[in-house]
């Protein structure tokens, strides 16, 4: 019988969640632990949680060093926690390391940490047989008080779906820098200029929307939507919620510029890597305040959705629920398997 391998990106859910089930073991301490659809795992200390996470960054070869920083310091911060302490295990091309290289990126690292308020604090790096391009994986560690942990499964029957600034800011600016030769003669240079800093502006950091939210009464789950785009991260939290997903599909802030490129080379926006933006589920009555303190900080955010039902995710088009799309591979593997 012929194997079948799995592709490119993240094992399917019901794999996961069974090899989680089956081979992860918890002490008492341990209040989140491996679980499909959290962000983080969290450990009792006593007064305060540590918060725990790691992630590498395998789209990106420019300024993987910051990304990594950042989407790791987005899952500390979508758990409500403050994020503190990075380490960083850096596994770099044989062949293609110089010591120029090497600066640069422990450089991008550094500043990278600073701007966030984080200190680098360990890890590992080396010249790895086999490799193309750097990988960076990230660990970052954080903390939060127990009364304020927010978890991805804490949706709740009749809650609102929230989603700040829009999609898909980090799926845009991977697109425009890692294809930009193929995109100068259709895009003016201050157009892809623009594009390739949508990590800046509006930036793939959702920390300072995951603070103003948790400063809130009633914010009952939070979640970072990344690889598998905003399709995945509804689809994670309402696996770990166990409830059921309505999403209005005119609600959904899609970027004009990632519209633009998802169409250029053939892509659904809505399964397109999602750094920066963050889902928050609230309930009704705390909406119209969230709204007002995002927006007072220039932050922008829709209501997308609901919490209805049991289990699964719905797309709301013209009246009618339909399954919402489900991707079991991130559109961007299209973007960087066609380049490479």
């Amino acid at each position: 019988m012929k194997k079948r391998f799995f592709p490119v990106g993240k094992l399917p859910q019901g794999l996961l969640g069974r090899l989680l089930r089956e081979y992860t073991e918890a002490d008492n301490r341990v209040l989140v632990g491996p679980s499909a659809g959290e962000d983080a795992a969290v450990i009792d200390f006593g007064d305060t949680c540590l918060v725990a996470k790691t992630d590498p960054v395998t789209f990106v070869s420019k300024d993987c060093a910051w990304y990594a920083v950042n989407v790791n310091a987005n899952d500390i911060a979508a758990m409500g926690a403050v994020p503190r302490w990075f380490l960083a295990t850096a596994l770099l091309p044989e062949g293609k390391t110089t010591e120029r290289y090497v600066e640069k990126l422990f450089d991008s690292i550094s500043s990278a940490c600073s701007e966030l308020g984080i200190s680098l604090c360990g890890g590992h790096t080396e010249i790895t047989a086999g490799l193309n391009r750097t990988i960076i994986v990230g660990h970052m560690l954080g903390e939060v008080s127990k009364e304020k942990i927010v978890l991805s499964s804490g949706a709740k029957e009749g809650d609102d779906i929230l989603l700040t600034k829009g999609v898909a800011i980090e799926g845009t600016s991977i697109i425009a820098g890692e294809r930009e030769k193929e995109l100068k003669g259709k895009y003016s240079q201050g157009a892809l200029k623009r594009m390739k800093e949508f990590v800046k502006v509006p930036g793939i950091s959702v920390l300072k929307e995951a603070y103003l939210a948790n400063t809130l009464p009633g914010i009952h789950a939070m979640h970072d939507p990344t690889e598998g785009g905003l399709s995945m991260g509804l689809y994670e939290l309402a696996g770990a919620s166990k409830v059921g997903l309505e999403i209005e599909e005119d609600r959904i802030n899609i970027l004009p510029e990632c519209f633009e490129l998802c169409n250029e080379f053939g892509l659904n926006p809505l399964g397109l890597i999602a750094s920066g933006s963050l889902i928050i589920v609230t309930e009704q009555s705390v909406t119209d305040k969230l709204r007002k303190l995002l927006r007072e900080h220039q932050i922008d955010v829709s209501v997308i959705g609901r919490v209805a039902g049991k289990s699964g995710v719905r797309l709301i088009r013209g009246g009618k629920r339909e399954t919402f799309p489900f991707f079991e591979q991130d559109e961007m593997t299209k973007v960087v398997a066609a380049k490479n």
